[in-house]
């Protein structure tokens, strides 16, 4: 059961105290020529809304592009398949990386990552894939992936893509 609490939490985070009207204002007089509902009782104390920030938060804004993939009349899994794919391809690469293929495993996460970011970029509506806002999604997904990607490239031993500022790098670190 959910207990009453006021719209704009002035009467504190445990609900209004019955003095208190639904704002959380108890001791605001009445305007001049407030005007009642016909038949209702004319209330000793009218009621001010308060400019507090609420004891406790009513909802949350949904991220930009937070609607299903498909409309509702579709089963969940089917309406969340750009999030179910990068799932799914990220743990292939898991999966390929436990039994023993580091650098396949790796690099089918990073593209998995990317593919998210483009998801993000081409799809309107995405699902659970929209975390942030869609810049910040792509940003977010594309550099965890190129940055995954090419780790997977230049992983030893026989790196497949050789960068001479990494090798300095490692040189420096190890000694």
């Amino acid at each position: 059961m959910r207990a009453e609490h006021d719209t704009n939490g002035a009467g504190g985070a445990g609900g209004t105290d019955g003095a208190e009207g639904t704002n959380g204002s108890a001791g605001a007089p009445a305007p001049a020529g407030a005007a009642t509902p016909a038949g209702a009782a004319t209330p000793a104390r009218a009621v001010a809304k308060s400019r507090r920030f609420p004891a406790v938060t009513q909802d949350t804004a949904r991220p930009e592009g937070a609607g299903r993939a498909i409309p509702g009349a579709v089963s969940t899994p089917a309406r969340q398949w750009p999030m179910l794919s990068v799932l799914a391809a990220t743990a292939v690469g898991l999966l390929t990386t436990a039994m023993g293929h580091p650098r396949i495993g790796c690099l089918v996460i990073g593209v998995a990552l990317i593919g998210a970011s483009v998801l993000r970029r081409v799809l309107p509506s995405v699902g659970m894939l929209a975390v942030r806002s869609r810049f910040t999604d792509m940003v977010t997904y594309g550099v965890l992936g190129v940055a995954i990607t090419l780790l997977a490239l230049v992983m030893e031993p026989r790196p497949i893509l050789h960068l001479p500022f990494l090798e300095t790098a490692v040189r420096f670190t190890v000694r």
